[in-house]
């Protein structure tokens, strides 16, 4: 039986078909990677001008509630004006765009990141991801088509989405997960590895590059869970399960509050009405609910008993609200980070509510089902809450809590509409 397994097994690339690819893969990772953080900082200099600096000299709060009303209106103002004059108008309708982007004309580009930087400056509730994905694929499909004519289109998109992902995550493994899962269902030439050998390569070189050039780190320091009881697998099948159906539910509104917006026709309509939107979330959620959420989920981590479980239950759902309207109306944007948010506040809010609850086990569990339910990735959503708490033990329960979590999601749609605003399933 397993010689007949062997006989029927693909063969493996040759050494010297995969060598070639070595280079083009390190120096799509390098640039890919240089990309996210040249944007990122310049985005975060923005930031500390528009959120400190400017409100110091007036003499106002940076986080009072005018003045986040008066950012967040500013920031759909600016952004629609990109999107409305920069030529190429910053990109397709981003309600349409997941991690695997599609390859951009160049003209589109420079209003994408003008876009995107104002965006994660401003405060609206979008991560970096799906932009920085779509420039970078087209940065390198465009370079690798003119250095190398008769190279494949598809080989540069999946090289420039493994160097981004690796990245973002500071790790290869995020981008291996990703490649793995979107091969599945796939024939493929030899075996996975001859198809994960590039990626890979540019994954490790974007996550070595950030690594050296900035402090990347997922890991929030919560209390270290030790070896897991009965009452931390109850726990996260109970947790993540209720952030499944959370998830579900913004992803059901999501067509309808997008066809809200999209009623007003024009740009300028629908990024400062959806920025009118977003300030007064924000006065109900409080400042913590704005922005990608990254630095945010450390401030709660930071101390986990900080908060009333009424205060975690209102920053939940305020920031899957501000999610839902800042991907509704045009902000240029990503939806996994501000999911993390979410997750992360749900399992704090069951923690406060449960003390018997450990806030690594909430917190992991709260963010797989919000992923699971927001993208449907599955490898994600586990790799992405694993990584948060940083205790190895945690993983055996997630696998398990992903099963009823998964039963939820799977064949329902995930926060990602076609070009005619329906769902995508």
């Amino acid at each position: 039986m397993a010689q007949d397994s062997a006989q029927q097994a693909p063969p493996a690339a040759p050494a010297r078909a995969l060598l070639p690819t070595i280079v083009p893969a390190l120096l799509v990772g390098v640039v890919t990677s240089l990309v996210l953080v040249g944007v990122g900082t310049a985005a975060e200099e923005l930031q500390d001008v528009l959120w400190q600096d400017v409100p110091d000299a007036l003499g106002v709060g940076g986080y009072s509630v005018p003045w986040m009303f008066v950012m967040l209106i500013a920031t759909g103002i600016v952004v629609g004006l990109v999107v409305w004059k920069v030529p190429g108008h910053a990109g397709p309708d981003p309600a349409t765009t997941g991690l695997d982007a599609r390859v951009l004309p160049p003209a589109v580009l420079p209003g994408l990141v003008l876009a995107t930087a104002f965006m994660l400056a401003g405060g609206p509730s979008l991560g970096p991801e799906n932009p920085i994905i779509a420039v970078n694929v087209s940065l390198a499909v465009r370079a690798g088509l003119k250095a190398f004519p008769q190279t494949r289109e598809r080989g540069w998109v999946v090289l420039a989405e493994a160097g981004t992902i690796g990245a973002l995550f500071g790790t290869p493994v995020a981008a291996a997960l990703v490649i793995s899962e979107a091969l599945a269902g796939q024939r493929i030439k030899g075996q996975l590895w001859d198809s994960l050998f590039a990626p890979l390569t540019a994954a490790g070189a974007g996550a070595l590059t950030v690594a050296l050039v900035s402090e990347p780190s997922f890991d929030l320091h919560l209390p270290p869970l030790g070896r897991p009881g009965w009452g931390d697998l109850l726990a996260s099948l109970v947790v993540a399960p209720v952030g499944a159906v959370l998830g579900l539910c913004a992803v059901y509104a999501f067509p309808f509050v997008h066809g809200a917006f999209g009623r007003l026709r024009h740009p300028m309509l629908m990024l400062p009405a959806g920025g009118v939107v977003l300030g007064a979330l924000a006065a109900l959620g409080g400042h913590l609910t704005l922005f990608k959420g990254l630095d945010e989920i450390a401030v709660l981590a930071r101390d986990p008993d900080g908060w009333s479980a009424g205060e975690f239950a209102t920053m939940t759902v305020v920031k899957l609200a501000a999610l839902l309207v800042a991907a509704s109306c045009g902000f240029r944007g990503g939806r996994i980070f501000p999911s993390v948010f979410v997750g992360t506040a749900l399992g704090l809010c069951a923690h406060a509510l449960v003390p018997g609850v450990h806030p690594a086990v909430g917190v992991s569990a709260g963010v797989l089902g919000v992923l699971l339910a927001i993208t449907r990735q599955g490898w994600v959503s586990l790799f992405v809450a694993a990584v948060l708490v940083a205790s190895p033990s945690v993983i055996a329960l997630l696998c398990i809590a992903s099963l009823p979590a998964w039963l939820l999601v799977t064949g329902r749609p995930y926060m990602q509409l076609r070009a005619d605003g329906t769902a995508v399933r």
